[in-house]
């Protein structure tokens, strides 16, 4: 079993008599076999634009607050103070305060919470680049390969960051760990405010098994009545049925029903934009799945990034790769690398990996590469230890950059790569 304290980030941390962290005293732990492992994680600011109403006003701190329309309209934020009442988001606004006379409303204020919304989600940028904006205020993190890059395992640097949101913008969040999306977003909302909450791949099928139907996502009222006329209201209950005969009854539906009742979702974190690092991807006139083929596409690109990255004077900690399916499905892969680098060798050698699992004949219609966690280039990217070759390739791929910035970009032909 793993420990992790909230507080004092230790890892493992060891629990007193009491059940609290032995080094800092804080009861803040989370325990789980699996904790060390999961990388997929759903954050969710906890009631959010009151949150941010009782940040700037202090006063209002242990008062229940309301922010939504008038008499007439409806509550688009409650704090868990009034939560107390039974007032919850969408809730009308005569019955909110007929439930909570004594609460204070406040007109809803949206350029300021897209405003902190955006803060959040650069402290979330600066912590991975595979970051899925849900809302304005939730979004899922997908932590693979930043172990090196964090000195840890995703559920400490998350832990992390949950501390760092709170002390610098001054509103909390909750975390859920899991290993896929589906079961990150429920794990969020087990534990509020504040929360930590961990739900295993081996555990999950059982902790499914009693829950509503209601609890998967896409199953609106409509469709939770339709199953409940076919006696169907717990997720145990699909989890028992056969897949082809789900599909029968309810169609494209009943996959998704299928799979999610038992904790499978292959869905992978799907970033809108690159907010603090550089890319370059290209379109192919065809889809492409020959590995030699798409290489060669990446190499090209490396050498865009790294020119890009060369002009704006910056160096980047962690590779990504980007790849979207001739059926339009996006993939992203990352890597963090050992030091911070410029040069389209390094890039392109980091990005490879990635690109070799993915290319099992699968085509594809978009090939990308991006540099993230980017800071200012202090002069020496080849000094890896374990690549002697690299000091070789480096001074070359430079020669090649003084060449073309006297005679032009073709003065030298573009290579695969510099081998040692």
């Amino acid at each position: 079993m793993s420990r992790l304290c909230r507080d004092c980030l230790a890892l493992p941390a060891e629990a007193n008599g009491g059940g609290r962290c032995a080094a800092c005293g804080s009861p803040r732990l989370v325990a789980h076999g699996d904790l060390d492992r999961l990388f997929m994680a759903h954050i969710d600011c906890d009631a959010f634009y009151a949150s941010v109403e009782k940040r700037d006003r202090p006063e209002l701190a242990d008062k229940p607050v309301i922010v939504g329309g008038g008499r007439r309209g409806v509550v688009s934020a409650a704090c868990y103070v009034a939560r107390i009442y039974g007032v919850h988001s969408a809730m009308p606004m005569f019955k909110a305060l007929k439930a909570c006379p004594e609460a204070v409303v406040i007109r809803p204020d949206m350029e300021k919470y897209v405003k902190v919304g955006r803060e959040v989600r650069q402290l979330m940028l600066e912590t991975t680049p595979l970051v899925e904006a849900v809302s304005i205020d939730e979004a899922f993190l997908d932590l693979s390969g930043t172990e090196r890059l964090h000195g840890g395992p995703p559920a400490r640097t998350l832990a992390k960051l949950a501390l760092k949101i709170e002390r610098e913008i001054r509103v909390t969040v909750s975390i859920g760990l899991s290993v896929n999306k589906f079961l990150a977003k429920i794990a969020s909302d087990r534990d509020k405010p504040r929360g930590f909450a961990v739900i295993g791949g081996d555990e999950a099928k059982g902790f499914l098994a009693a829950q509503p139907v209601g609890l998967i996502f896409g199953v609106g009222n409509a469709t939770r009545e339709r199953l409940a006329k076919d006696g169907i209201t717990l997720i145990g209950q699909l989890q028992q049925m056969p897949e082809d005969e789900l599909m029968r009854r309810y169609g494209s539906m009943g996959r998704r029903l299928s799979r999610l009742s038992r904790g499978e979702d292959d869905r992978t974190v799907e970033p809108e934009r690159d907010a603090v690092g550089l890319s370059a991807e290209t379109t192919f006139n065809e889809d492409l799945g020959d590995l030699d083929a798409l290489s060669k596409e990446l190499w090209q690109l490396a050498e865009r990034l790294s020119s890009r990255l060369k002009r704006q004077g910056l160096a980047g900690s962690g590779v990504a790769l980007k790849l979207k399916t001739a059926g339009f499905k996006i993939l992203t892969r990352h890597r963090a690398l050992d030091a911070p680098t410029q040069l389209a060798d390094r890039l392109y050698r980091a990005a490879l990996p990635l690109l070799e699992r993915e290319a099992d004949g699968t085509r594809f219609r978009l090939i990308g590469i991006g540099a993230d966690h980017l800071k200012p280039f202090d002069g020496d990217d080849a000094a890896d230890l374990l690549d002697p070759g690299i000091a070789k390739r480096a001074k070359a791929e430079r020669a090649m950059d003084e060449v073309r910035e006297k005679m032009g970009e073709d003065a030298v032909v573009k290579g695969r790569g510099f081998e040692s």
